[in-house]
């Protein structure tokens, strides 16, 4: 099997360690997956699509959901049979706990990746999701520093 995990060693283990996905922090609804959708934005990227969507705060002025990202996979069976599929998400939790921001935005993220995902190299992999990951926090943090108005991105923020 060619590169379809990174290797195990004493580095990969710590940075494992912690780094489960608690319920918290998992988009778990499929009305949190449509919201994402429907209300978010994407990045693109050659071997996955991003989309993401800050939270709203509740009638509180908190935010119940807890903080920082939740994230969420969707494989479609156009990708292929199961185990395919499963070895997409097997790759891509394990890139996105390897990169997982320690001071992430409130935002519900969703991955969707492309049929390149199983052949690709993995560090190339984890490039794409820190990039990723990257892009939103920018992104979402000037949305925010220009007092949440939406507004128009240029062709080159739109990498």
């Amino acid at each position: 099997m060619n590169a379809s995990v990174p290797a195990r060693s004493k580095q990969s283990a710590e940075l494992r360690r912690g780094r489960a996905f608690p319920r918290g922090a998992r988009l778990l609804r499929h009305s949190d997956f449509e919201h994402v959708y429907k209300q978010g934005r994407r990045h693109f990227s050659g071997n996955l699509t991003v989309f993401y969507l800050a939270r709203a705060l509740g009638a509180s002025g908190r935010d119940r959901t807890g903080s920082g990202f939740r994230l969420g996979f969707t494989v479609g069976r156009a990708l292929g049979g199961a185990v395919e599929r499963n070895r997409m998400k097997r790759r891509l939790r394990e890139a996105v706990r390897m990169s997982w921001p320690t001071q992430a935005p409130d935002a519900d993220v969703v991955i969707n990746p492309k049929k390149t995902v199983l052949k690709v190299e993995f560090e190339i992999l984890l490039n794409e999701v820190r990039r990723a990951f990257v892009v939103i926090e920018q992104k979402l943090r000037n949305a925010s520093d220009i007092g949440g108005q939406a507004r128009k991105s240029t062709p080159e923020e739109r990498e």
